[in-house]
C-alpha cells in the first residue's frame, strides 16, 4: 500500500521556500521573537548537522562527545499551547526562516488528518508509514555526501494529539497504539538514516502526547495566551497609520487582557482575524476608525474561550 498510495491522499499543498509570502506571514507574528529564533536555529542544526561540526571545530575541536549528543537527537519539534497562540502559523512559515538562515531550499510537507484512516485494521499504520516514505525519499535527494545539506524536508503533524495520543490510555483502540508505533518508528527512521529532515508536532493537549513521543522531541516551545506587552507589540503593528495616542492604545491593551469574571485575555488570532475585522467593518466605508468605538467593540468582543483538560 505505501508504494501506491497517492502523496495527495497523504499531505495538505505542499510550499516551498524561501517564499515571499511565508516570510510576510512570520513576520506578522509579533511577540514571539524567542520562539522564532529557537526553533529557526534547532530546526537549522536538525536538517543540516554540518554546521554543528563546524561549530565545534571552530570552537570547541575536542568536544566530540558533547557535539554528537546534540546530533543525535530525533529530529522533532513539539509546539504545545492554547488555542489561538500562534503554534501553527509559526509551523507553517518557520520554514522560510530556516531556508534563509541555511541557504537552502526547504519544502513543507503538512500531513493530511486523512491519514488516521477510517479506523480499519492497519490503515492508520500504512497510512503513516506511507507519508514517512515519502518524506525520507525526498530528504535523501537533498543529503550531501559532504555532510552539508543541498535542501530539507519539514513534516508538519498539527493536531497531533489525534495521531500521537497516549498509549496509556485505557480507552485508546488497537489501531490507534498501533499508529502511534508508525509515528515513532518514522521519526526514529529520519534519526538512523541522519536525512535533511525534521518533524514538527503542533498539539494543544501536551499532556495528551504519548510519554515516548515527548521524550524524543530535540525541543518542546510552549505557548501562552499573549501579555500586556505582546498584546501591545501585536495592537501597534495592527493600528498603524491610524494616528492613535499612546493612552488609547493602552486602554485597548487593558480591555483584551484579563477582566473582572475573566481569567484569560485574548488570543493572537483573536486580535488579528477578530478584533481587527471588526474594528474595520464597523466604520467601512463612510466613516473612519473611531478609537472609542473600537474600544467599545474590543470590550464587547468575548475571546476564545482557553482548552481545558477534561477532569478525569
Amino acid at each position: 500500500m505505501n508504494a501506491k498510495t497517492p502523496i495527495d491522499d497523504l499531505f495538505e499543498p505542499r510550499q516551498t521556500f524561501p517564499d515571499f509570502a511565508a516570510q510576510a506571514r512570520l513576520g506578522r507574528l509579533v511577540g514571539l521573537d524567542d520562539h522564532k529564533s529557537r526553533l529557526t536555529k534547532m530546526l537549522g542544526l536538525l536538517v543540516n548537522r554540518s554546521r554543528l561540526e563546524a561549530w565545534r571545530r571552530e570552537h570547541h575541536p575536542h568536544a566530540g562527545a558533547l557535539v554528537d549528543a546534540v546530533a543525535r537527537r530525533p529530529p522533532l519539534v513539539v509546539l504545545a499551547g492554547d488555542v489561538g497562540s500562534g503554534k501553527t502559523e509559526l509551523a507553517e512559515t518557520i520554514g522560510d526562516a530556516v531556508a534563509r538562515q541555511e541557504n537552502i531550499e526547504i519544502t513543507l510537507f503538512p500531513l493530511s488528518l486523512a491519514t488516521r484512516g477510517q479506523g480499519r485494521v492497519g490503515e492508520m499504520t500504512q497510512l503513516l508509514a506511507a507519508a514517512f516514505d515519502h518524506v525520507a525519499l525526498e530528504a535523501r535527494k537533498l543529503k550531501g555526501s559532504n555532510g552539508h545539506a543541498r535542501g530539507a524536508v519539514l513534516l508538519l503533524v498539527d493536531e497531533a494529539d489525534a495521531l500521537a495520543q497516549s498509549r496509556e490510555a485505557t480507552q485508546m483502540h488497537h489501531e490507534d497504539r498501533a499508529g502511534v508505533n508508525a509515528l515513532i518508528r518514522g521519526v526514529n527512521r529520519l534519526t538512523n538514516e541522519e536525512l535533511p529532515a525534521a518533524v514538527i508536532m503542533c498539539t494543544n493537549r501536551l499532556s495528551a502526547l504519548d510519554p515516548a513521543v515527548r521524550r524524543r522531541a530535540a525541543d518542546v516551545l510552549v505557548f501562552e495566551r499573549p501579555n500586556d506587552f505582546q498584546r501591545r507589540a501585536a495592537l501597534t503593528t495592527l493600528l498603524q497609520g491610524l494616528n492613535w495616542t499612546p493612552g488609547q492604545v493602552e486602554a485597548l491593551v487593558a480591555a483584551t487582557g484579563v477582566q473582572p469574571g475573566r481569567d484569560y485575555g485574548f488570543t493572537f488570532s483573536d486580535l488579528v482575524q477578530r478584533l481587527a475585522p471588526a474594528i474595520v467593518l464597523d466604520v467601512f466605508p463612510h466613516r473612519p476608525v473611531d478609537p472609542v468605538k473600537a474600544l467599545n467593540l474590543a470590550r464587547s468582543l468575548p475571546p476564545t474561550p482557553p482548552f481545558r483538560e477534561p477532569k478525569s
